[in-house]
């Protein structure tokens, strides 16, 4: 999983199958499942399809999604920090940042 960085279930399923073909898509779905329950991996919804994994150990980020092109790109989420304090204190609402994606255009697309 580490060395896939973020991935969806789909992708973990071709990497798993080069070694071990018996593998069902459903056996890596709970074993993702059970490692999240577990505190090791966690997901994001970056697209409509399947969340994407990715392991705990990694500093706390936020994904910013091209709607163009697909790619993810990671900053930060002290960069929502600002954001993040006025919802607490003005909402009472507590932002669970390791699940934060926000779409839009990359700077690659929007220069084309």
């Amino acid at each position: 999983m580490y060395a896939l960085g973020h991935a969806t279930p789909d992708q973990v399923h071709a990497e798993v199958a080069k070694t071990a073909a018996g593998v069902n898509i459903t056996t890596v779905y709970r074993t993702l499942e059970l490692l999240e329950e577990l505190g090791l991996v966690t997901h994001a919804h970056l697209s409509h399809g399947a969340p994407t994994y990715h392991g705990v150990s990694e500093a706390q980020h936020v994904h910013l999604v091209c709607r163009t092109c697909g790619g993810v790109t990671e900053v930060p989420s002290e960069m929502l920090s600002g954001l993040a304090d006025v919802l607490e204190r003005e909402k009472r609402f507590l932002v669970d940042m390791g699940h934060v994606a926000l779409f839009g255009v990359c700077g690659a697309c929007g220069e084309a």
